[in-house]
């Protein structure tokens, strides 16, 4: 255990309402939720400021539920321009005290201060510089959790908020950490917990405390990680700035504009996210992707999915006929789909795929990908379609690849 580390985590309160209420002060006022496309079926809670949060408003519910909890709520549709340009000030902010800062979501950032603290002062101190210049340069609170390593300085940075500092030390993280439900602890998803609660493990001392080797035997090697994260034990490391994170999947999801009941219909929507994907792997220089993965929501909103391996490819309409094929083989009750996804995972080089031979055909067609793609850059994702797209009216409209995805705010466990 390396005790001699200053790590700090960095969450900017709520955020994209909070984004929403410095662009429009009239906000502050009332209860917000900052909502996706309503029009598009996006309609679910992305963020919502206090007010509505004491309402019993939650990250994730839809539009109907938040407006049964909270009388007078104001939605307002995410505007992610606006949410990075503040992140990057933000992030220019840490950048006067560190060059090894790692994101976590747009809201989160891991700071590793231990070298600045010869210049700074100590990590409580460096803490709340950083929090008093986020609100006086940027308009917006800041959380900041200080600690020895990466886990414990998350679980402070989530204790006290909204614009608070709370340290986890060695001295105290015993009183502090352990008294805390082991849900709270970075990666004890709800599953987890469920399972852990049945070995009368309730909080994180329960955790740090429990045998380790029943832990091994019941969670497996995870066992072993949350055994040593309850006890303070990551050594992992905050990645300089610059370092990038081995790509292991590419993909693309999108939510359909209305249920789709027909085959036709589901593989027209799996041909425009293949696109996508097929592009976005091109341009990656991962070469080919050997595994496909398909993720399927339907209209009551349960969520299936399945992968399979597939001939090393990126052409977008083996990608397609691929999820096909593994949507035919999924069990989801001829219910009608209301989101689909497509992400291909195990690249391999083109150098070492071109060892076995490609046949003339497929060739030709990942040239006329290639060529689709040159033409779509130079002059947009609409300039060049499918002829299957364009029977729909709303479809051929849509620009996947250039669309932004839309993802609850504050990604946690």
């Amino acid at each position: 255990m390396n005790v001699s580390r200053c790590i700090l985590h960095s969450d900017l309160n709520n955020f994209y309402a909070s984004v929403e209420m410095l662009k429009d002060p009239s906000l502050h006022s009332v209860p917000l939720a900052v909502t996706g496309s309503i029009k598009d079926r996006h309609g679910i809670v992305l963020a919502k400021n206090m007010l509505a949060k004491r309402a019993g408003v939650k990250t994730g519910d839809v539009v109907w539920q938040a407006r049964q909890k909270c009388q007078g709520i104001v939605f307002v549709p995410a505007d992610f321009s606006s949410y990075i340009r503040v992140s990057r000030a933000v992030r220019k902010i840490y950048e006067r005290f560190t060059d090894r800062i790692e994101s976590f979501g747009i809201d989160e950032c891991w700071l590793d201060v231990t070298a600045s603290r010869f210049l700074f002062g100590d990590g409580k101190t460096i803490a709340e510089t950083i929090r008093e210049t986020v609100k006086r340069e940027c308009g917006v609170t800041v959380s900041v959790g200080v600690s020895w390593n990466k886990i414990f300085a998350k679980l402070a940075s989530d204790m006290k908020k909204p614009d608070a500092v709370t340290v986890i030390s060695p001295e105290n993280y015993r009183e502090t950490a352990w008294k805390l439900p082991a849900g709270d602890l970075l990666y004890v998803g709800r599953a987890t917990a469920k399972r852990l609660s049945i070995f009368g493990i309730s909080t994180i001392g329960d955790l740090a405390c429990a045998d380790e080797g029943m832990l091994i035997q019941e969670l497996g090697k995870w066992g072993k990680v949350l055994y040593d994260y309850a006890n303070g034990a990551d050594s992992s490391p905050v990645k300089a700035m610059g370092e990038e994170r081995e790509v292991k999947s590419i993909g693309n999801s999108l939510t359909c504009y209305r249920d789709l009941e027909e085959e036709d219909e589901i593989y027209m929507l799996f041909l425009l996210l293949a696109d996508s994907v097929s592009e976005r792997l091109s341009e990656s220089g991962l070469g080919r992707a050997g595994t496909v993965k398909i993720s399927v929501v339907d209209r009551d909103l349960h969520r299936f999915g399945k992968q399979g391996k597939t001939q090393f490819t990126r052409n977008a309409k083996e990608l397609a006929d691929c999820a096909m094929e593994l949507f035919r083989a999924l069990k989801t009750d001829g219910k009608p789909v209301r989101a689909l996804g497509i992400s291909v995972s195990e690249f391999g080089s083109m150098e070492q795929l071109d060892l076995f031979g490609r046949s003339a055909e497929e060739e030709k067609r990942e040239r006329a990908d290639a060529a689709v793609s040159k033409i779509r850059e130079k002059y947009g994702g609409l300039a060049i379609q499918r002829a299957a797209v364009l029977k729909d009216e709303r479809l051929k409209e849509l620009d996947v690849k250039g669309g932004h995805l839309v993802h609850p705010e504050g990604r946690r466990k």
